[in-house]
């Protein structure tokens, strides 16, 4: 990717209309057409089409993006826009896996952690969902009210998981 290229992408994206997202789509669709295998490009584009309602068209495009070598905060925020769109899709179990995938690579990742959350209460696990809210609130929030009861947080934790058939999911 060139710098000129990243530039563009910037420029559009700091003009878009989160609720009128087709100029914005208008003008990544000539970039994706000159660099059809650009990782950020193809993730921009199904960034794009996910905030338009179009999450099907999304997916191949988050897949793409991935497949095509994004690194660091970006692949960050393909694998969780990804995930939270399968779930949006009703493929609960492939969400899932994209968020163990992603937290494995991007531990310290809160927002990784929420975004599990919501996908865990979809596929019905809600016990799970909130143990993780809470394992996220105790070893992440800074609060003085917090730090006496970190402890008693994390002991929720592990009985929600216990109900949700023991599976306790990975602290972030």
């Amino acid at each position: 990717m060139t710098r000129a290229l990243d530039d563009e992408l910037d420029r559009i994206f700091a003009a878009r209309d989160r609720d009128d997202m087709a100029p914005t789509i208008a003008a990544l669709l000539p970039l994706a057409e000159r660099h059809p295998d650009d990782a950020r490009v193809l993730y921009e584009l199904g960034g794009a089409y996910d905030t338009a309602g179009e999450e099907a068209t999304a997916v191949g495009l988050y897949e793409r993006a991935l497949d095509g070598g994004l690194s660091g905060d970006l692949r960050q925020r393909c694998l969780l826009q990804y995930g939270s769109t399968l779930r949006n899709l009703g493929r609960i179990d492939e969400s899932l896996a994209v968020f163990e995938r992603a937290r494995a690579e991007f531990p310290a990742s809160l927002a990784l952690g929420a975004f599990e959350s919501l996908s865990l209460h979809a596929g019905g696990r809600a016990d799970a969902a909130l143990a993780n809210v809470l394992r996220l609130l105790a070893d992440h929030v800074d609060d003085q009210g917090l730090d006496r009861y970190r402890p008693a947080l994390r002991g929720n934790a592990d009985y929600l998981d216990s109900l949700d058939g023991g599976t306790e999911l990975p602290s972030p």
